[in-house]
C-alpha cells in the first residue's frame, strides 16, 4: 500500500497587510521528502499521527511536502502553486490513498477556497482516489472541499491541543475504509452565523457544549463529527459556522447529528459575539490588582486585536502604550514584531542603553490604520537567535523560530521583540529570552485564546484589552463585501 501524506496549512486573514509568500511558510518549517518525517514524527500534529499509522500499516510512505505559515494575508500565487503542485505531482505518480493535514481557511490570490482547489486538483489527477483530511476548528467549510474528499474531521479544542488525536481518529477510519471494513458517507451544512474567534474558546460556552455534542456522537456509531466555528477574518462567501459528520453507510444518522449541531449553534448565536469595553478602563482595573497578585500567578492582559495567530501585524503599540501610560509594574510583553529594532539592539550590544521608535511599522488600510511607532527607552536585556523547542500542550515537540530576537527593559516593562511573527501560546517565548514569566506581575500577550495552552495555568486573572489591529473583534471596523448575506451578526436574525 502506497500512501501520500502531506501538510499545507494557512489561516488567511483577508484584511491583513502581512504578505504570505513561500518564505513565510519556511518560518514555521517547510520540509520535503524524508525531512517531513524527521521534523514531524512524534509531535502533537495530525501529520505525525498519519506517519505513525502508515508505518504501523506497513505502507510505503510518500511525503512530498509539509508547510505551515502563521496567519496573514492571502497566499501568493507562486507559493500556492509550489505547494499544491508538489502534492498533486506525488499523487499523480500513483498511490492507494492520500492523507492530508490542512487548515480549511486558506485564501490564495487566485482561489478563495484554497483547500477545495487543492482537493479538486488531486481528484482530477487521480479520479476516485480515497482522501482523508484533518482541518482546524476555524475551517470555513465549502461544498467543494466535501465533494473532493472521502472523509474529514476537525479539531475539538481551542487552544488546539488535540491535533494529533483527531489525526489518529480519522486516520484509523481511513485505513479501515481502505481495507473494505466500512463504507463511509459524509454529510455537511452551514448556518448563517459569522462567529467571532474570541468567543470560540472550548473552555467557554457555547463552544464547550457544541464540542461535547460532537464527542458524544463519536462515542456512538458515528465515525467522525465536527462543528467548525469558522474563521470570520476571511471575507469570502463561505465564511461562518458549519458541521460535517461521517458515518458508516448511514447518511440519515449523520444528518441528524449535523442538524442538532447547527440548530444549537443558531440558538446560541448571540453568545458568539464579543462585547467591547474601554481600553483605559480595562487597564485601570488590572492596575488595581497590582499589590494583591499572588506570587507566581501573573495577571494576563490580552492584546487580541493584534493577534499573530489570526493574521495581526504584531506591531501595533496601542495597548502597550496604555499600559506604560498607566505605569503598571513588572510587565513582560510577547511579542512585538520589529526586525529593524532587533538589529539596532544587536548593534548597540547587550547592556546598552538605547532609545527606539518601536513597532508601528505596518500600515493597515483595511481598518484605516497608519504606521504609528512608539518611542521607548531602555536597556538591551537579552539577545538570542529565537529558536527553542515547544514543550507545552500545543505543537508539542516542534521547534519555534522567531528569528533574531531581543528584550528591551524599560524599567517597568520587558518587551520581547522578534524578527518572525509568533503567537505567544507557549511559555518558551519568555524563558528562551531570559524571562521567567512566573516572576512577573503582568504578562501582556498578543493573543486571543491560544495563550491558554501555556499561560492559563499561571494566570491569576485575565483581561481582554480592546486595542487596534486587523484581528479586531469590532465588526464595525471591517468591510465585508463577499461573505454570504444575510449572516448574523452583520445582519439581524
Amino acid at each position: 500500500m502506497r500512501l501520500v501524506v502531506a501538510m499545507m496549512k494557512h489561516e488567511t486573514n483577508t484584511f491583513s497587510p502581512v504578505p504570505t509568500d513561500l518564505a513565510r511558510f519556511g518560518g514555521r518549517g517547510l520540509h520535503r521528502g524524508a525531512a517531513v518525517v524527521e521534523n514531524y514524527a512524534g509531535t502533537n500534529t495530525p501529520i505525525a499521527a498519519y506517519i505513525d499509522l502508515a508505518r504501523a500499516a506497513g505502507a510505503e510512505l510518500v511525503t512530498p511536502i509539509a508547510a505551515e505559515a502563521p496567519p496573514s494575508g492571502p497566499v501568493q500565487r507562486a507559493a500556492y502553486e509550489e505547494m499544491a503542485g508538489a502534492i498533486v505531482e506525488a499523487v499523480a505518480r500513483g498511490c492507494d490513498g492520500v492523507m492530508l493535514d490542512l487548515h480549511g481557511a486558506m485564501v490564495a490570490e487566485h482561489h478563495d477556497d484554497g483547500e477545495g482547489e487543492l482537493l479538486a486538483r488531486i481528484r482530477a489527477a487521480a479520479p476516485g482516489i480515497p482522501i482523508c483530511v484533518t482541518l482546524d476548528m476555524h475551517c470555513n467549510l465549502t461544498q467543494r472541499m466535501v465533494d473532493n474528499c472521502t472523509m474529514m474531521i476537525g479539531y475539538k479544542t481551542y487552544p488546539h491541543v488535540d491535533m494529533r488525536e483527531v489525526g489518529e481518529r480519522i486516520g484509523r477510519v481511513f485505513l479501515r475504509s481502505l481495507a473494505g471494513e466500512i463504507r463511509p458517507v459524509m454529510v455537511w451544512a452551514n448556518a448563517p452565523v459569522l462567529a467571532q474567534t474570541l468567543r470560540m474558546g472550548t473552555a467557554d460556552e457555547p463552544m464547550r457544549g457544541l464540542q461535547a455534542m460532537a464527542r458524544e456522537a463519536e462515542a456512538g456509531p458515528i465515525l467522525a463529527a465536527t462543528f467548525f466555528g469558522g474563521f470570520p477574518m476571511a471575507d469570502i462567501h463561505d465564511a461562518g459556522v458549519s458541521a460535517v459528520v461521517v458515518a458508516d453507510g448511514d447518511a440519515a444518522a449523520a444528518g441528524v447529528v449535523r442538524d442538532r449541531l447547527l440548530a444549537r449553534a443558531w440558538e446560541a448565536r448571540a453568545d458568539f459575539v464579543y462585547a467591547h469595553r474601554d481600553l483605559a478602563a480595562t487597564v485601570a482595573e488590572a492596575k488595581r490588582l497590582q499589590n494583591g497578585i499572588p506570587p507566581g500567578r501573573p495577571v494576563v492582559l490580552l492584546d487580541h486585536a493584534d493577534n499573530v495567530a489570526s493574521g495581526g501585524t504584531s506591531d501595533v503599540m496601542t495597548v502597550i502604550a496604555e499600559v506604560l501610560r498607566q505605569d503598571l509594574p513588572d510587565v513582560a510583553v510577547a511579542t512585538v514584531f520589529d526586525p529593524d529594532a532587533v538589529q539596532a539592539m544587536r548593534a548597540a550590544g547587550l547592556g546598552a542603553r538605547i532609545a527606539l521608535d518601536l513597532g508601528g511599522r505596518a500600515a493597515m488600510p483595511s481598518i484605516g490604520g497608519r504606521p504609528a511607532p512608539l518611542r521607548v527607552t531602555g536597556t538591551v536585556a537579552h539577545l538570542g537567535d529565537g529558536r527553542w523547542r515547544i514543550e507545552g500542550p500545543m505543537y508539542t515537540g516542534l521547534m519555534a523560530d522567531t528569528g533574531p530576537s531581543a528584550v528591551l527593559d524599560t524599567g517597568r516593562m520587558r518587551i520581547v521583540i522578534v524578527s518572525r511573527h509568533h503567537e505567544p501560546f507557549d511559555t518558551g517565548i519568555f524563558t528562551a529570552n531570559g524571562i521567567d514569566p512566573t516572576t512577573q506581575r503582568y504578562l501582556l500577550l498578543k493573543s486571543r485564546i491560544h495563550y491558554r495552552a501555556g499561560f492559563a495555568p499561571l494566570a491569576s486573572h485575565t483581561f481582554t484589552c480592546d486595542g487596534e489591529g486587523v484581528t479586531t473583534s469590532d465588526n464595525k471596523r471591517l468591510r465585508f463585501d463577499r461573505v454570504r448575506r444575510p449572516i448574523y451578526p452583520l445582519d439581524p436574525g
